[in-house]
């Protein structure tokens, strides 16, 4: 299991680097490295949404924050240049199958060419440095059936979001191949992993067309829950799960470069998948009161009905595996949407250390 002391060893007083620290799980991510003792520096656009998770934390000053598109190569490159950093964990991305349907060239050039650009800054980089970059467990070619897909399996996509991150995924291995080959490390002096993550949830988040910031605005307005594909099976986990997961990955591969340079799932245990509707049950049980109505029958873009991970890569090699089953991470995250707005910042870090004193 994830120790807080484990974690500290890798990042205590590193300098680490990150792309997309604005969002999401780039947020969390920032909080976390902050309270490890780590000096952060962020990357990215500007928030996409008020009152998120990075708006909550921005009096804190946890980063020294660089506002600016992943796809400006000579400013990345000189913001990785001047920062020196020991750690790069590569998350800025287009990160929404709807919004793809809407933007597919630019979703392709954001997580293809912003990923190539991240790269490729680093490569140009002549200072020793650990690289994850973030992609999702919706790179594999979904053939829809009741099986756990494996870092081996063959990636695909049947949308320009998840096509994007399968080839960001070919994108890795041509850079790991091409300029980071592990078996030169001592010459260039670069390790790349890339981890692949499922279904993220927790607060700080509200965009637009993901469930559980559509669960938490209906139940502020005392409206039914409006629910595209309640019959829909995810990898649900809450977002401290894959972060550490991802620390404890950079930090074996800072370690051993050869033996760690590969792809790695993080996601829930085999028996611990839900539906749609099983979370949003769950949700209105946390909250305490709230109903919601099956949209399905509505026309609309095409989203995996089935997607399940295989995580014994990461439980056998990081020793990784989740703390909080799906229950548990659905009531964390209403816990925080809860929160006085004043008190969400140290609510988060409040979870922070509960999740790591497991």
């Amino acid at each position: 299991m994830v120790s807080r002391a484990q974690l500290n060893t890798y990042y205590n007083n590193k300098k680490v680097f990150i792309t997309g620290h604005t969002g999401f799980k780039g947020a969390w991510l920032m909080a976390l490295l902050h309270k490890l003792g780590a000096t952060v520096k962020g990357y990215s656009l500007p928030p996409a949404y008020r009152n998120g998770l990075f708006d909550v934390l921005a009096p804190l000053q946890l980063a020294d924050t660089i506002l600016a598109d992943i796809r400006e190569r000579d400013k990345l490159q000189t913001a990785i240049a001047d920062f020196q950093p020991d750690y790069i964990f590569h998350l800025a991305a287009q990160p929404l199958v709807r919004r793809s349907y809407q933007q597919p060239t630019e979703t392709f050039d954001i997580n293809v060419t912003g990923t190539a650009s991240l790269l490729e800054a680093a490569h140009r980089f002549a200072h020793p440095c650990t690289i994850v970059v973030i992609t999702t467990d919706k790179v594999y070619e979904n053939k829809e059936q009741h099986i756990l897909y494996k870092e081996e399996d063959t990636l695909g996509g049947y949308d320009a979001y998840s096509a994007s991150k399968a080839c960001a995924e070919l994108v890795v291995n041509a850079f790991r191949s091409s300029f980071f080959n592990p078996a030169s490390v001592a010459s260039h002096g670069k390790a790349i992993a890339s981890a692949r993550a499922g279904n993220v949830i927790g607060g700080g988040d509200w965009s637009e067309d993901r469930i559980i910031p559509d669960i938490v605005r209906a139940l502020q307005k005392q409206q039914a829950i409006e629910v595209r594909n309640p019959k829909a099976v995810r990898p649900w986990q809450h977002v401290l799960e894959p972060l550490t997961g991802y620390l404890v990955l950079g930090g074996l591969l800072n370690n051993d470069p050869v033996q760690y340079s590969r792809p790695y799932n993080f996601g829930p245990l085999p028996n611990d998948h839900l539906t749609v509707g099983q979370l949003v049950e769950t949700a209105i049980h946390a909250w305490g009161s709230g109903s919601w109505k099956d949209m399905s029958g509505q026309e609309q873009p095409h989203e995996a009905g089935l997607l399940k991970l295989d995580i014994n890569r990461a439980i056998r090699e990081l020793s990784w595996k989740p703390k909080l089953d799906a229950a548990k991470a659905i009531d964390w995250t209403l816990a925080w949407y809860k929160q006085p707005v004043e008190q969400q910042a140290a609510y988060a870090f409040h979870q922070i250390n509960e999740y790591l004193d497991l």
